[in-house]
């Protein structure tokens, strides 16, 4: 089984921090958000991974090539360009293959383009801006148990604001970024069975949300896999700062790890 990641995307609203990397690059403490992102799915056995590469993909290709070079001290003899690594850290048990599907293509027809990369039955598929605490081994017993041909992952997005609690005027509580009560949305961290492919086109203008996903549901073959814990998406400057903020102060509930 392998995981889909969708990092393709133009990644706008952060602005000018994305003119020179793509979304799933930018940091938390230190590391791209989408190697926390392969964090979490490693913690859970999964360790391979299909990027699906658009906006600016040759900075991921370039990580993932410089990977031990970039995470490692090491020490180089340049007559024979031998390296040795002497630190010893960041070693990570995964298979990442990197997939050029387009600057514009939309996200039906990047997962399409990762076809020939898979082979079992049924895989898993996120976005490289999303970070969780959900139990990867309960959502995948969750979609075996139903037999549809798609779960995803419901979550509630935290507020836009903080929330305060107040009695009399007196505040009692205030919590930044809370997540709100009701209102699910498609989280990510989802799961499909091969058929998925038989919807899809490998053409720019293949989306997934729009069209597929309706479709899908009007023939019942979509499923929820319902999330309370944590959830956050980097989507805008201010997002990141809040995930650097909880991981400078260990509050990083997404690193299951």
């Amino acid at each position: 089984m392998k995981t889909l990641i969708l990092a393709g995307g133009f990644g706008s609203r952060l602005g000018n921090i994305t003119e020179s990397i793509p979304k799933p690059m930018v940091t938390i403490g230190g590391k791209p958000v989408l190697w926390h992102i392969m964090k979490i799915y490693s913690h859970f056995g999964v360790n391979e991974f299909v990027i699906l590469l658009g906006y600016k993909g040759f900075s991921i290709k370039q990580y993932f090539f410089n990977y031990h070079m970039m995470n490692n001290d090491f020490t180089i003899n340049l007559a024979d360009n031998n390296i040795s690594y002497r630190s010893g850290n960041n070693v990570e048990h995964w298979t990442v293959t990197l997939v050029d599907t387009g600057i514009a293509t939309l996200k039906g027809g990047r997962i399409k383009k990762a076809e020939p990369y898979l082979k079992t039955e049924i895989n898993m598929l996120t976005y490289g801006d999303g970070v969780a605490d959900v139990n990867l081994k309960e959502l995948l017993r969750f979609h075996k148990a139903h037999g549809k041909m798609l779960t995803l992952t419901g979550v509630r997005p935290p507020s836009r604001f903080g929330e305060l609690k107040q009695s009399a005027g007196l505040v009692s509580s205030f919590e930044e970024k809370p997540q709100i009560s009701s209102g699910m949305i498609n989280g990510g961290f989802m799961v499909f069975n091969k058929k998925l492919f038989s919807y899809l086109t490998p053409q720019q203008d293949c989306d997934f949300e729009f069209g597929i996903l309706e479709e899908l549901a009007k023939k019942g073959e979509i499923m929820v896999y319902e999330h309370d814990g944590f959830w956050a998406c980097v989507d805008t400057e201010r997002d990141l700062k809040h995930l650097n903020k909880l991981w400078d102060q260990n509050r990083a509930r997404w690193k299951v790890w």
